[in-house]
């Protein structure tokens, strides 16, 4: 049965107090709404629908893909209200299930777990018990049967906190919002929807009562954690469901055999894939998709982004890595710098304040220290000088240094591409080179020292 998916993310997000959308604000470096979407990916034979509202052209700008769809709600009148806006996008005899996209931790599990329990017959209806309800909708039951859990009747009706009695408020079990229920049914409660309560919205809860009376099973499930459905209305709700997340993936890590000098001290911001039996120091960010092979020590400090490191390389302190391939037994850092398309094959060794991009170094070879190679291929067992650079860049174009086999390059060279080092080629230090110097040539390129005796320096101007 095909799925149409509505996430509402509307709201302006007022205790934000940001110029931005609430759903725009970022969870382990990606939109709260972005991982709403995701999880729902997942599902097959779905589309989506988004209800949008406050900085609705930001949204549509920042979120897109062709499964998706924007709707808008000029009015913020409820829940109800929202949901009645993406009606039209239903698909006949398709399941609707409802999001939010400011909740952004929904697990694949319990979304499918929801849509399982659906039937025609039949609603689901997502819950959680909590320690302190305040501020949820309680889930009120009468007092036969039972369901999933300690939880014993069946659902009658959910009471907002502002409209509940005092018997009502020591209710544990909260509604989430989340619910799935057959398009057609939905279709045909909505108007039934009032608004004659504390607030004076149109509730999506409402729905509840109505599919009660019509004789529909409410099947109520319920997530894993709570923080799966944790909402997020402030930077306070934000910043710890940002520390739950991240120490939920260092649990992952750990449990996959690596080493966290402090779990409580690393951000994983995207996808990490790991071997085992590999360090990794405090204060380490992972963004985008990075995959660790096995043995690898990584020190404090370090960002990498969308790269591979293979078995054995060693990362030191304060080094950043990005869109880079590491290989097997290499050393990079302390405080190195590897941009895009930089690969460093087995025992390459890339030292400290050296900078690379788009640069192929090969098996063996060593850029020590203070060094900017770009748009360069190096071969094995090449020796590149401190100081020394690749001068890629006419002010137009980039182009390209060749350097062969166990080269050696002087210290405070610079190569003016495009140029070509032969294999066991020299170069001395202080060099500029800017013509191929062939297989194991020496080239020395420097101006002749002249020393001027009473010359006398610049003095400031009045």
């Amino acid at each position: 049965m095909s799925t149409d998916i509505i996430i509402l993310a509307a709201g302006k997000g007022t205790r934000m107090k940001s110029a931005k959308p609430k759903v725009l604000h970022c969870l382990a470096g990606k939109p709260l709404l972005q991982h709403v979407i995701d999880a729902a990916r997942t599902v097959e034979d779905a589309k989506m629908a988004i209800v949008i509202g406050h900085g609705s052209e930001q949204v549509r700008e920042q979120i897109t893909g062709s499964d998706l769809s924007y709707v808008e709600q000029a009015e913020q009148l409820g829940t109800a209200h929202a949901v009645l806006q993406a009606v039209p996008a239903l698909r006949e005899g398709s399941t609707a299930l409802i999001l939010y996209g400011d909740v952004p931790l929904i697990s694949t599990e319990t979304i499918a777990q929801m849509l399982a329990a659906v039937a025609d017959d039949a609603l689901a209806l997502l819950t959680v018990t909590l320690d302190n309800p305040t501020g949820y909708g309680r889930i009120v039951r009468d007092s036969q049967g039972s369901v999933q859990g300690s939880v014993q009747g069946q659902v009658t009706e959910i009471v907002e906190q502002k409209d509940a009695s005092a018997e009502q408020l020591l209710i544990q079990e909260v509604n989430t919002g989340v619910l799935a229920l057959p398009g057609e049914l939905l279709k045909a409660w909505l108007p039934k929807i009032g608004n004659d309560n504390a607030q004076g919205e149109y509730y999506l809860t409402d729905i509840i009562a109505i599919a009660r009376e019509a004789g529909v099973r409410i099947e109520t499930c319920q997530p894993q954690s709570a923080q799966e459905v944790e909402g997020v209305n402030n930077r306070l709700q934000l910043a710890d469901l940002e520390r739950y997340y991240q120490r939920e993936q260092a649990n992952i890590l750990m449990t996959n055999g690596n080493t966290l000098a402090d779990p409580s001290r690393i951000d994983v911001r995207g996808q990490l894939e790991t071997g085992s039996d590999n360090f990794i120091d405090v204060n380490c960010v992972f963004e985008g998709k990075v995959t660790l092979g096995s043995q690898i020590r990584i020190g404090p400090n370090c960002v990498i982004s969308n790269s591979q490191i293979a078995d054995g390389a060693e990362i030191k302190a304060n080094t950043i890595i990005e869109d880079t391939t590491v290989g097997a037994n290499t050393t990079v850092g302390p405080f190195a710098r590897l941009r895009p398309g930089t690969i460093l094959e087995e025992n390459a060794k890339v030292g400290n304040f050296v900078e690379t991009k788009k640069a192929i170094v090969g098996k063996g070879s060593k850029i020590n220290h203070l060094s900017y190679v770009g748009d360069a291929e190096l071969g094995q067992g090449v020796n590149v000088g401190a100081g020394t650079i690749t001068c890629n860049y006419d002010g137009v174009n980039k182009s390209l240094t060749e350097i062969g086999d166990n080269a050696f390059i002087g210290s405070n060279t610079s190569l003016v591409a495009p140029v070509k080092i032969g294999a066991g080629a020299t170069v001395g230090a202080g060099s500029t080179i800017n013509q191929t110097v062939a297989d194991e040539q020496l080239a020395v390129a420097r101006a002749k020292q002249k020393n001027i005796t009473g010359w006398s320096r610049p003095t400031k101007k009045s």
